[in-house]
C-alpha cells in the first residue's frame, strides 16, 4: 500500500452513502489508513459523520443530489451503506469512471430483494424458498393462499426488518400489507415468501478482492420483528452444511463481482442449505466480530477496497446484543454498568443524534464460550438504560 496523506489532492478519499454504526466502523478503520473519509447520510450527525473528515446531510435517493456530491468530492471508492440510495446516481457515476463498491449493478441487484432472489434462484440456479412478487392487497391475499401460511412478506427494499412480518393465516394478511408501508425504501412491491421450518439461520461473511475469497466463521442469530437482537460466533453447524453455505457464497458474490464484504444470509435445515439475503456491505450480525477477530468485518471491508491481504485470525467464540432505545428523545443519554466493561466484555455506543423506541443505539460484545456470552451480552443489554 502506498500511504498517501489525508487532505491533499492526491489523498485516497472513501465517500460513504450511509453513515449509521455500521458506516461509522468503516470510517474508523479506514482513518487507521490514513484513507480520508467522506460521510453521507439523509440526517445531520449521523454516528459516522462524527468521525470523517468531512459529512453531509442530504436525500440521497436524489440522483442529482448525490451525483453533484460526488463530483464535488471526486471520491476514489464510493461505498453503498444502506438501501435508500439513487441506483441511477451510482451507474452514473460508475460511467464517468468512478469507483462503486462491490460495482453499481452488485448494488442494483442487492439492494432490491426482487432482483437479488430471482439473480440467485432463476439466474444461478441456487436454492431458496418459493416467492412471488405482488403490488397490491389482492395481489397479496391469492399469493398468500397459494404460497400457504405461514409465511414472509416484505417489502422488495427496505433494511433492518422495517416493513417485515409474517403472515400466519389470512387474517394477518392487511395487517402485513400495512406494515409493509415502513418500509426504509420501495414498499410499492412486496415478495412473499414460502416458511422454511429452519433449524437456525445464519450469517455468512464473505469478502472477495482481486486476491481470492475469504469467510469469517459463520454467526448465528436472533431476529425480532425482522431486525437482529443477539448475534454469536460460530455458530456451530455441521461440516456439510457450512461446505453448501461457502459454495452457494461463493457462487453468488463471484456472480455480483467487484471486491469488498458481503453479508450472506442463510435457512438452514439439518444439511439443506437455503438461499435467503445479501448484502454488498458489512452486516450487523457482524458486529460480533468486533470482539472475534483480528480483523473486525469492517477492516476486511476497508483492507478489500484497498487491494490489500485479506487474512485475520479468529481470536475465539463470542457475541454480541443489541441495545434498543426504550424512550423517545432529542438528546439521548445512556446509563451502562462498569461491570459492562471487562477484560473480555465491552459495549459500543452508536452516538445517534436522536433516540426512538426501537432504534438500535448500541451493542454489547462478549469473548467467551458461546452460549455463555450470549448470556452475558443479553444481561448487559438488559443493564442499559436509556433517557
Amino acid at each position: 500500500m502506498t500511504y498517501t496523506a489525508p487532505l491533499q489532492q492526491n489523498s485516497i478519499k472513501i465517500m460513504l452513502l450511509g453513515s449509521g454504526e455500521l458506516g461509522k466502523e468503516v470510517a474508523i478503520e479506514a482513518q487507521r489508513l490514513g484513507v480520508e473519509v467522506i460521510a453521507v447520510d439523509k440526517y445531520e450527525n449521523a454516528p459516522a459523520h462524527l468521525v470523517a473528515n468531512r459529512s453531509y446531510a442530504i436525500n440521497m435517493q436524489d440522483k442529482e443530489a448525490v451525483l453533484e456530491l460526488i463530483e464535488k468530492e471526486q471520491p476514489t471508492f464510493i461505498l453503498p451503506e444502506v438501501e435508500a440510495i439513487s441506483i441511477a446516481a451510482l451507474f452514473e457515476a460508475e460511467a464517468k469512471g468512478f469507483h462503486v463498491i462491490p460495482n453499481a449493478e452488485a448494488v442494483n441487484k442487492t439492494m432490491n430483494r426482487k432482483n437479488i432472489r430471482v439473480f440467485a434462484a432463476e439466474t444461478l440456479g441456487l436454492k431458496t424458498s418459493s416467492y412471488e412478487f405482488v403490488t397490491t392487497l389482492e395481489g397479496l391475499k391469492e399469493a398468500g393462499e397459494r404460497m400457504g401460511f405461514p409465511c414472509v412478506i416484505k417489502p422488495v427494499m427496505s433494511s433492518s426488518g422495517h416493513g417485515q412480518s409474517i403472515a400466519r393465516s389470512a387474517d394477518d394478511i392487511e395487517k402485513s400489507w400495512e406494515i409493509a408501508k415502513e418500509a426504509r425504501g420501495d414498499a410499492s412491491e412486496l415478495i412473499v415468501e414460502e416458511f422454511i421450518p429452519f433449524d437456525y439461520e445464519i450469517t455468512l461473511l464473505t469478502v472477495r478482492n482481486e486476491t481470492g475469497t475469504s469467510f469469517c466463521e459463520p454467526i448465528g442469530h436472533v431476529q425480532k420483528d425482522g431486525d437482529f437482537i443477539l448475534s454469536w460466533q460460530p455458530m456451530q453447524m455441521s461440516d456439510i452444511a457450512l461446505q453448501k453455505a461457502k459454495d452457494i457464497a461463493k457462487a453468488v458474490t463471484d456472480g455480483l463481482g467487484g471486491r469488498g464484504i458481503f453479508g450472506v444470509e442463510f435457512f438452514v435445515k439439518g444439511d439443506e442449505v437455503y438461499f435467503s439475503e445479501l448484502s454488498p456491505r458489512p452486516h450487523d450480525t457482524g458486529m460480533v466480530t468486533l470482539i472475534t477477530q483480528s480483523q473486525s468485518e469492517f477492516a476486511l471491508h476497508v483492507r478489500a477496497v484497498l487491494g490489500l491481504p485479506l487474512d485475520f485470525t479468529f481470536y475465539g467464540s463470542g457475541a454480541c446484543g443489541a441495545y434498543k432505545a426504550k424512550n423517545e428523545s432529542h438528546t439521548p443519554t445512556l446509563e451502562i454498568p462498569d461491570s459492562a466493561f471487562t477484560k473480555d466484555s465491552f459495549v459500543r455506543v452508536f452516538g445517534k443524534p436522536e433516540s426512538h423506541v426501537g432504534r438500535r443505539m448500541a451493542v454489547s460484545l462478549v469473548l467467551d464460550e458461546v452460549e455463555e456470552a450470549k448470556k452475558r451480552a443479553t444481561q448487559i443489554v438488559d443493564q442499559i438504560m436509556d433517557a
